[in-house]
C-alpha cells in the first residue's frame, strides 16, 4: 500500500494559491485514475490502482498547519509502511517549477511538514518538494507570497509543472524513491532530456 498526500488548505479561497501546489497535483492524479474521493480521516481520500499496486491519494482538510493530524491518521489505519509515504508540497527555497525528491530532512520552515515530522516522530518518508520561488519583491511577507494566486507567467507552465510532478509521483510508487530522485532531482531542460 502507497500513500500520496498533497498538501494545500481547503476551501475555494485558497484552490489555486502557490501554497495548494499539492492539492492541485493529487487533484490530476485524480482525474488521471478516473476516481471519486471520499473524506475520510480529515481529509480527502481515493484508493486507486497504479497496475497491480494499491495508492491511497489524499488531500488532508485540516488546513497546512495541522497537516500531521490527517496523514498520522491515514499511516494507522491503512498500516502504510513510512517508505511507501510520499508527501507533495510547495517549497519557496526552489525556483518556480524546480522538483526535488527528498527525505530525512528539516521542514526548512513549512509548517505542515513540521507538523508531519511531530505526529509521525520522524522525518524519514519521501517528500516531492516543488518550487514555487520567493516574491520578487522583497517587501511581501513569505505568508503572503504562499497564498496568493500564480502569477499570469507561472500559469502558463502550470499544466506542464503538474503534469511532470504527477508522473514523478508515480515514479516514486512504481520504481521506488532512489529512481524517482534520480531522475527528477536534477534540472532538466524545456524538451525533457
Amino acid at each position: 500500500m502507497y500513500l500520496i498526500v498533497g498538501l494545500g488548505n481547503p476551501g475555494h479561497r485558497y484552490q489555486l494559491t502557490r501554497h495548494n501546489i499539492g492539492f492541485i497535483v493529487v487533484d490530476a492524479l485524480l482525474l488521471h485514475f478516473d476516481s471519486r474521493p471520499t473524506e475520510q480521516f480529515k481529509s480527502v481520500v481515493a484508493k486507486v490502482k497504479d497496475g497491480d499496486l494499491d495508492v491511497i491519494l489524499a488531500k488532508p482538510q485540516t488546513y497546512m498547519n495541522l497537516s500531521g493530524e490527517a496523514v498520522q491518521a491515514l499511516v494507522a489505519y491503512y498500516k502504510v509502511p513510512l517508505e511507501n509515504l510520499l508527501v507533495i508540497h510547495d517549497d519557496i527555497d526552489q525556483p518556480f517549477g524546480q522538483l526535488r525528491f527528498q527525505k530525512n530532512r528539516g521542514p526548512g520552515g513549512h509548517n505542515g511538514i513540521r507538523d508531519i515530522h511531530e505526529k509521525l516522530g520522524t522525518p524519514d518518508y519521501a517528500r516531492l518538494k516543488i518550487g514555487i520561488g520567493r516574491p520578487t519583491n522583497p517587501h511581501v511577507p513569505i505568508e503572503d507570497f504562499v497564498l496568493q494566486n500564480f502569477s499570469p507567467d507561472e500559469e502558463k507552465s502550470l499544466s506542464e509543472l503538474i503534469q511532470q510532478a504527477g508522473d514523478a509521483a508515480l515514479t516514486f510508487v512504481e520504481s521506488g524513491f532512489q529512481r524517482a530522485q534520480n531522475e527528477y532531482n536534477s534540472p532538466r531542460s524545456k524538451d525533457g532530456s
